[in-house]
């Protein structure tokens, strides 16, 4: 996944300005982005304060991490039952 080069704080200030009065695209012009990008980061950090962005972020990193070890576990757990089944 391509990283982005705005910062959560970032966002969220630019998403504050829009809520303050200025237009969509003024805003989307002033900071290069697309309308897209805009609208995308309004629903996913729409309303969120700085604190309550970054928990968001740790929670997702957390869970991308644990999802990594029970498919890690899930994969161990075939491998013994072949190698299980063919003994017996």
């Amino acid at each position: 996944m391509k990283r982005s080069r705005f910062t959560e704080e970032q966002i969220i200030g630019i998403l504050k300005e829009q809520e303050a009065g200025l237009k969509v695209s003024d805003l989307c012009r002033k900071h290069g982005i697309g309308d897209a990008t805009f609208y995308k980061w309004k629903t996913r950090y729409g309303g969120l304060e700085v604190s309550e962005a970054r928990r968001l972020k740790a929670l997702e990193d957390e869970n991308s991490r644990l999802k990594r070890l029970l498919a890690n576990a899930m994969l161990d757990n075939a491998a013994l039952k072949e190698i299980v089944g063919k003994k017996w």
